[in-house]
């Protein structure tokens, strides 16, 4: 890739400044960049609906709280699992606790984050999964459109740890991963709800 630096595996962080309500306070997984675009799933926006209500096979795997997030405004028909395998990325040795690129079903996206294949059976993974959470629809970008907004200050940029995926406290994520990081981003996590009531 020479004109677009990828961001795959990469949180997009929603600036207090980002306009689009579908966007409010979100953070992105981005899954996939390059110049054709990006795809990505927003990490904490869970719906009341439960996986067992849509994937009843995979509710068993998934994390707590056991339900499906809205990933995005896009294909909000269709349904993605991310999941991370624990020992996948993280050995500085190079060897693995899982052979290969990682059990059968399973995608690495970056690190020990993955796509599984949600048409495989779940016992093919269950053994190697670590956390899973599904997902409906997703958020997209055309080429080029990403990076504008990143010019535009819509997106903070910050490094993802395999814990975003699975947090168990969704509502607080936008929150925690601001205030993890060693700069003046940390400083915005205090940032008001409703900045007008300040």
């Amino acid at each position: 890739m020479s004109e677009v630096s990828s961001l795959t595996g990469r949180l997009l962080v929603a600036t207090p400044a980002l306009a689009d309500p579908n966007f409010d306070r979100a953070v992105v997984l981005l899954l996939d960049h390059d110049e054709e675009g990006s795809l990505g799933v927003i990490l904490n926006r869970p719906t009341p609906v439960g996986v067992g209500d849509i994937l009843e096979s995979w509710a068993a795997l998934a994390g707590e709280p056991g339900v499906v997030f809205q990933g995005g405004p896009v294909s909000l028909d269709s349904a993605l699992g991310v999941a991370v395998v624990p020992g996948e990325g993280n050995d500085k040795t190079g060897a693995s606790a899982v052979v290969g690129d990682g059990p059968l079903g399973w995608r690495r996206v970056h690190g020990a984050i993955g796509l599984v294949d949600l048409e495989a059976p779940p016992e093919l993974l269950a053994a190697a999964l670590g956390s899973l959470r599904i997902f409906a629809g997703y958020a997209g970008w055309g080429p080029g459109q990403l990076e504008e907004e990143l010019v535009e200050g819509a997106w903070y940029v910050v490094e993802s740890e395999p814990g975003d995926v699975s947090s168990p406290d969704p509502s607080q994520l936008w929150r925690a991963v601001l205030r993890r990081q060693r700069n003046e981003l940390a400083m915005v996590a205090t940032y008001p709800d409703d900045p007008s009531l300040n």
